[in-house]
């Protein structure tokens, strides 16, 4: 399943990259996209496991970017 996400308060690129590092070390992620000047967020991941895979990716970028927000 492919989502695309809105990042509200991404602050820098860096840390865009340091999202996209970290999310792409998730079990079930295909392929996972982080665009800082669109403030975009973009996953492929395994359908069964989707919601549980999202709360890891709000606690990692929470931890990245306490001010970032993902508005579904």
């Amino acid at each position: 399943m492919k989502k695309n996400y809105r990042l509200n308060d991404l602050g820098c690129a860096n840390c865009a990259s340091k999202m996209e590092r970290e999310i792409s070390k998730l079990e079930g992620i295909n392929s996972v996209t982080v665009n800082f000047m669109m403030q975009k967020l973009t996953i492929d991941a395994v359908d069964e496991s989707f919601d549980d895979i999202m709360t890891s990716v709000q606690k990692i970028i929470k931890k990245i970017e306490p001010d970032c927000t993902i508005k579904m």
